[in-house]
């Protein structure tokens, strides 16, 4: 079973990704800030980080571009998910370095399917 590191600060958000990758076969770590991440990332290493862009303290932005250039963490793929959904935001994600990046509200569909493909991959 593959584990997702899921770093969001909403609540209800981290409930519904969450759930939906739960109930995909994911086993789930949360975090809701950048520096949380980073704590339980030295501590572990999942398969995937779903990254929210808008967290208190570092962005998501800063933290994916962060984790790239760390050795320990640059081969784990990073999803980007935000209700930033301008083409600029998107490509600034995927400058970061994120393999993908989608928009609130996410169907699950999506995000099951996008996880799937990057764990596989």
């Amino acid at each position: 079973m593959a584990t997702v590191l899921l770093v969001e600060d909403t609540m209800t958000e981290a409930v519904i990704i969450g759930g939906t990758l739960r109930n995909a076969g994911f086993e789930i770590i949360q975090a809701v800030s950048s520096e949380e991440a980073k704590v339980k990332l030295s501590q572990l290493r999942p398969d995937l980080i779903v990254l929210d862009v808008v967290l208190p303290g570092e962005s998501g932005f800063e933290l994916c571009r962060e984790l790239k250039e760390n050795s320990n963490t640059a081969n784990i793929p990073i999803v980007m998910c935000s209700t930033k959904n301008s083409e600029m935001d998107k490509f600034w994600g995927m400058k970061q370095g994120a393999a993908a990046y989608l928009t609130k509200p996410i169907t699950p569909e999506d995000l099951v399917r996008t996880v799937k493909l990057l764990v596989q991959g």
